[in-house]
């Protein structure tokens, strides 16, 4: 009887997920490792990664988008072979139908069920008023706020009665105050029992929102994505931010992130992923720069707590991270068990002047960064000083995917354009020596 029951309150099984893409020079690029993931009717689960963990890519293999390379994904105890039933989806980006009003869009989901037109719109109504969007059916989205229309594509997802709501970081796209108190009628909606669903999974860049809102947080380590640690959340709802509690959970969480890698092969001085295949994220050097000054001035005084620099900085971590990896790259900082502390180059920089300020970053980019220092010596020793994007996009296609490789080649421009270091020609996409001021 046991058994039954706790198959019956499974209502998602992955295991042993693997999803890898195929690269330009013919090997594979492993997006997810060996993912195990087990959701049970009743719960909020909360998804936590960096770029490139993968969170994306399992939850369009959850909700039947992709398929494995490996493993076993199981809804409900049945193989997942397509978008599989019982599993609705909220988008970041809203993702409604323009040319339709509140109530179509809301039941558009119910119409492609079959679904008789009188409880499409009894259910539809049901699903807006829940949602508190009451006496705005007859609008059409551009008449709506960013909020509103993120509460129609709630609505639209719960009106199929979902076993599973995937929400893939459904309040991102919304100003702080708006994300703030949709967060709060969900879950005032969730703990009154009032949501026709049975369980979420929620994919988020916010540490405090996961902390917030769910009973487990699953964090994934990146490239390839595994799960690297399940984290319970042991407080009743409703939550405060301010309890010491919660301010604990969330700094080890951020400790948890910054962990440095036992990996030493992989490692220049603690330093993960450095090498030519090491992703760059596109980062403007005046954002690296302002953190500097903001860590090397008070109340930091070059050591800095990451919550409390993303507070005060109103930065997501995920963004924090991706500006703090830059800066510990450079040797300009260390990032580690959730703090940031400035190197003595980082103080220096912090205070010197815009142009011995270009002159330290161009000789910490030569020396530290790998793909740039690679490009300007294929510059120095060529007759001509000149050579292709080509050259460089191919090699770093043998460590990344295309996409990857495109946005580090930009963030290399970027920042070798700073430095003064080359010059870039987007029309001829060659890297010259020339004119690099």
């Amino acid at each position: 009887m046991l058994e039954t029951k706790m198959k019956t309150d499974q209502i998602l099984d992955i295991r042993e997920v693997c999803r890898s893409f195929p690269k330009a020079n013919g090997n594979e690029l492993v997006v997810l490792d060996k993912v195990d993931l087990a959701i049970k009717s009743g719960e909020i689960v909360g998804m936590l990664g960096r770029s490139g963990s993968g969170k994306s890519t399992l939850l369009r293999i959850i909700a039947g988008l992709i398929k494995p390379s490996s493993g076993a994904a199981e809804c409900r105890g049945e193989p997942i072979n397509g978008p599989p039933r019982g599993v609705a989806m909220v988008f970041q980006s809203f993702a409604l139908f323009p040319w339709l009003t509140v109530m179509e869009n809301v039941e558009f989901g119910l119409e492609a069920q079959g679904v008789p037109s009188a409880e499409q719109e009894k259910r539809a109504q049901a699903a807006i008023d829940l949602i508190g969007l009451g006496g705005f059916e007859s609008a059409y989205p551009k008449e709506l706020s960013g909020g509103m229309r993120q509460r129609v594509g709630f609505a639209r997802a719960l009106v199929v009665h979902p076993d599973l709501l995937l929400m893939d970081e459904p309040f991102s796209a919304l100003d702080v105050l708006t994300a703030e108190t949709l967060r709060t009628d969900l879950i005032d909606l969730w703990v009154e029992g009032r949501l026709p669903i049975k369980s979420v999974l929620i994919v988020t860049h916010n540490i405090e929102e996961a902390v917030l809102m769910c009973d487990r947080i699953l964090v994934l380590s990146s490239n390839p994505g595994r799960v690297a640690t399940e984290i319970k959340v042991d407080l009743k709802h409703p939550r405060n931010r301010l309890d010491p509690t919660f301010r604990q959970l969330v700094d080890s969480i951020y400790a948890r992130m910054t962990q440095r890698s036992d990996n030493r092969s992989a490692n220049i001085e603690g330093i993960p992923g450095t090498g030519i295949g090491m992703v760059l994220s596109p980062i403007s050097t005046n954002l690296l720069s302002g953190l500097m000054e903001a860590v090397a001035g008070a109340p930091y005084n070059g050591h800095a707590d990451l919550p409390d620099l993303a507070g005060r900085l109103q930065l997501e971590a995920d963004e924090i991270f991706h500006m703090g990896e830059a800066l510990q790259l450079l040797r300009f900082a260390q990032l580690s068990e959730g703090d940031l502390t400035l190197t003595d180059a980082g103080k220096t920089f912090a205070t010197m002047e815009t142009e011995t300020r270009k002159r330290l970053f161009a000789e910490h980019l030569v020396t530290y960064v790998p793909i740039i220092g690679l490009i300007k010596r294929v510059l120095d020793e060529r007759p001509t000083h000149r050579a292709p994007a080509a050259r460089f996009v191919n090699e770093l296609e043998d460590y990344m995917s295309a996409d990857y490789a495109e946005g580090t080649l930009k963030t290399v421009v970027s920042w070798s354009r700073y430095a003064e270091l080359f010059s870039y020609d987007e029309q001829a996409e060659t890297f010259s020596l020339e004119e690099a001021a």
